[in-house]
């Protein structure tokens, strides 16, 4: 028997110790150790001793520079613990999209058995190992520490400046986004954006450079498709993972999917003016998608948090094409405002998200929009994404 380390003591480590019965966690905000509620111990990250582990498996958020990894000498992911035991495996991944398009493709394969979990909902260590397919939202944090499981099919969404401060820079991100194809065999399909056509691997590639283009690969007619803007590709991918493996195009099946709160979810307040929850815009490629779609409005926009370490270059040199204001929150706020001011962009630094609201309701105009579309993560001042965008919303329900 393996003497095995889980690192990190949440939901996925939690899930997977539930097939190793003798490990032990380790974790960084352990002080002392305990049993847990399901019999387990739990150590200080301090007083792992590599020569006492066979096996050390991190939980995928902790990165490579924690002390843990650092002195780990058999390093493996959950991913690669379970290949043996996975079924079809299909894994999303991409800078933005990744989450709607697994929720899409389990909507539409769920009547074939299919489970959807990895990044998203289930853990690895709760899925059934009897299910026909796996849909596994897959995230770079995984698959830098994934050395040998690969996927059935795998699906890359664009990718762009994100997580820089846990990779270190772009190109590590993006090597960690394009690893599995390494590990992929023939008769195993890739649909991967164009610049990535050439890439060598021994699985079947498909390439594309936009909706339009991935329609008219699978022979998909899109104006059968209800979703639009940002939400078509990921609404395309699903339909395309279903053509390969069933040869059907499943309009009805996809009209039926109801989109997750929280990216682009339009509000209006007491006065009908319109309110965007976009607090899932974690990035600058969702940002600049969101504005995108309201590109033709006067755009009263909710900027700031934690950006990671990203270059906001591009989101500043694209909120000149924009009639915008800036509104500033978050630890980055200062930053933002001397962006801002550098570009000549009309900004105000907020006390934070209520005080932005404040600010912008006196503002708004009935022909505009207010769009709370962050690109950067929430966790400097809430406890997730999903909160900031409730906060908002109350506050909008309340004006």
């Amino acid at each position: 028997m393996k003497r095995t380390s889980l690192f990190g003591h949440g939901g996925t480590m939690k899930a997977l110790a539930r097939h190793i019965p003798d490990a032990i966690f380790y974790d960084d905000k352990c002080s002392q150790a305990f049993n847990d509620e399901n019999g387990f111990t739990v150590k200080p990250a301090s007083e792992f001793n590599p020569e006492n582990s066979d096996l050390e498996i991190p939980s995928p958020g902790i990165p490579p520079s924690n002390p843990l990894i650092l002195k780990a000498k058999n390093l493996m992911s959950e991913y690669d613990y379970f290949v043996d035991a996975m079924p079809l495996n299909i894994w999303i991944s991409g800078t933005n999209g990744k989450t709607t398009t697994t929720q899409m493709m389990q909507h539409l394969l769920k009547d074939k058995g299919s489970l959807a979990g990895g990044n998203i909902g289930t853990a690895l260590g709760d899925l059934d190992t009897d299910a026909s397919i796996w849909i596994l939202e897959t995230s770079s944090f995984t698959m830098h520490y994934t050395n040998i499981a690969s996927p059935n099919i795998y699906v890359l969404l664009p990718i762009n400046p994100d997580h820089l401060s846990w990779h270190g820079n772009i190109t590590e991100y993006e090597n960690a986004k394009l690893k599995p194809l390494s590990t992929m065999k023939e008769g195993e399909v890739a649909i991967v954006p164009h610049k990535y056509k050439d890439i060598q691997t021994a699985a079947y590639i498909i390439s594309y450079t936009d909706e339009i283009d991935l329609a008219s690969k699978f022979d998909i007619d899109a104006t059968k498709v209800k979703f639009k803007g940002a939400f078509l590709a990921d609404a395309l991918l699903a339909m395309a993972v279903k053509k390969i493996l069933f040869d059907k195009v499943d309009y009805e099946g996809i009209n039926s999917f109801t989109l997750d709160p929280h990216r682009q979810e339009e509000v209006r307040d007491s006065k009908n003016r319109l309110w965007v929850n976009d607090t899932k815009a974690t990035n600058i490629d969702a940002t600049i998608a969101v504005l995108n779609r309201y590109k033709e409005k006067n755009i009263h926009l909710i900027l700031g948090g934690d950006d990671k370490g990203v270059d906001l270059k591009e989101l500043f040199d694209f909120l000149l094409t924009c009639d915008v204001k800036i509104y500033n929150i978050g630890t980055n706020k200062e930053k933002l405002s001397s962006l801002a001011c550098k570009y000549s962009i009309d900004a105000q630094l907020c006390k934070n998200l209520a005080d932005a609201i404040e600010k912008i309701d006196t503002n708004l105009e009935l022909d505009e929009v207010a769009l709370l579309s962050p690109a950067a993560s929430s966790l400097d001042e809430f406890s997730s994404y999903a909160q900031r965008g409730n906060e908002f919303k109350d506050a909008v329900a309340s004006l």
